[in-house]
């Protein structure tokens, strides 16, 4: 392969790629960053694929790059009691840091792009620990990546809505400035402490200021089940069905089928779209049985070596790696499953158009070496091209940084 990048304002060639692994290949054409069907233009840039397979860059439906610690030192972790004691160590963390949101969060942004991600929902803390400066950071480094990178934020009150005094006016002034997508909530009974309060304010300003929401619901059993009846029901009664999501219900894969299938209906008819981060077997959601009532999924990386867990990559390949490996995917098409999830899946949650090599699809792919995609989704070889919007924005793993 070349190693000069294609230039956005010409139509480029991908010469003898495989799509999907396919026996045979064939030329990718990209032309004002879409696929282009029929030959290519003679004015076209050629990049030899030299026989890679290319499939759909993935989709990070649920991340938390504000709170990283990627690329600095190591931090030692002490022991935390629930969700409480999770955000005060999230703040000491913050306190603690030499680098400012913007640095840690581009860091790990970018490195998610080098593994071939191509969008991501980012979940900025809100709380009066930290103001709008996590928002602000994020929002900085979306704007450093917008050639490589498509970024939704979510105003997310991690200290809770109620039960931290000063949060409610934050998270006003955030969808109020514009600087966010989408504003979010978290465990309005377990944490919060307050389902109609919180619900209301925060599906009240949505409404009012015209962005999504997307809610974090941990609660299980019957609190998990009532925050969920009560997200729905406000979604119908502001007429906001296809622009809410919440994220985790951990209250879902439990639930006996016939009531599983009836809050599915439910959640389907408000189009209300659910993420998982594929934590565990018991917690991952039931996402074949959702999407049989045409519920949208997607998958997320969650947490990346923040204050809750120095675990995480930010490599949807890997994660949805991780998916196979919790729901004992053995198959050839529950490998496959698992890529789509986390490609297509997450590409519905944010509204974004498939990945799929089809004329007038975004051309926003990966080149890996490999005989198949369940193979590669089980072997995570190294993304030696990631092109995105038909031009190539990370090279054998590393992130081609055009803003230096």
């Amino acid at each position: 392969m070349s190693d000069d990048a294609p230039r956005p304002d010409r139509p480029v060639v991908f010469r003898n790629v495989r799509p999907f692994g396919a026996a045979q290949p064939v030329d990718l054409v990209a032309v004002g960053g879409r696929i282009a069907e029929g030959p290519a233009p003679e004015d076209a840039e050629v990049v030899d694929g030299e026989g890679r397979i290319a499939l759909p860059s993935l989709v990070d439906a649920h991340i938390h790059p504000d709170k990283t610690s990627w690329g600095g030192s190591w931090v030692s972790r002490r022991p935390a009691d629930g969700i409480a004691g999770y955000a005060s160590q999230d703040a000491e963390l913050f306190a603690a840091q030499d680098r400012p949101v913007v640095e840690r969060a581009y860091g790990l942004m970018s490195h998610a792009v080098s593994r071939g991600t191509r969008a991501m929902r980012a979940h900025a803390d809100v709380a009066p620990a930290y103001g709008t400066a996590c928002l602000d950071g994020l929002a900085e480094a979306r704007e450093r990546l917008r050639h490589a990178l498509d970024v939704q934020i979510v105003a997310f009150p991690q200290h809770g809505v109620i039960r931290a005094p000063g949060t409610a006016r934050l998270l006003e002034q955030a969808v109020r400035d514009g600087s966010v997508d989408l504003i979010g909530g978290i465990d309005p009974i377990g944490f919060d402490h307050a389902l109609d309060e919180q619900l209301d304010l925060v599906f009240g300003l949505a409404d009012r200021y015209g962005v999504g929401v997307d809610l974090h619901l941990h609660d299980r059993g019957g609190d998990g089940i009532r925050a969920l009846r009560g997200i729905v029901e406000r979604t119908r009664a502001l007429s906001l069905a296809g622009r809410v999501t919440v994220s985790h219900v951990f209250c879902l894969p439990a639930l006996p089928d016939r009531e599983l299938g009836a809050l599915a209906a439910d959640l389907a008819d408000q189009d209300i779209a659910l993420t998982t981060v594929a934590p565990s077997e018991s917690l991952v959601l039931p996402v074949a049985r959702l999407r049989e009532h045409g519920v949208r999924v997607g998958l997320g990386s969650d947490g990346v070596r923040d204050s809750w867990s120095p675990f995480g990559n930010a490599d949807m390949l890997h994660r949805a790696h991780l998916l196979g490996w919790v729901t004992d995917a053995r198959l050839d098409e529950e490998l496959t499953d698992c890529h789509r999830l986390a490609a297509d899946g997450g590409a519905d949650v944010m509204g974004l158009a498939h990945a799929d090599f089809t004329p007038g699809a975004p051309a926003d792919f990966v080149l890996v070496r490999g005989e198949g995609l369940p193979q590669v989704v089980v072997d995570l070889p190294q993304r030696d091209l990631v092109v995105h919007g038909g031009v190539i924005v990370a090279r054998n793993g590393e992130f081609l940084d055009r803003t230096k």
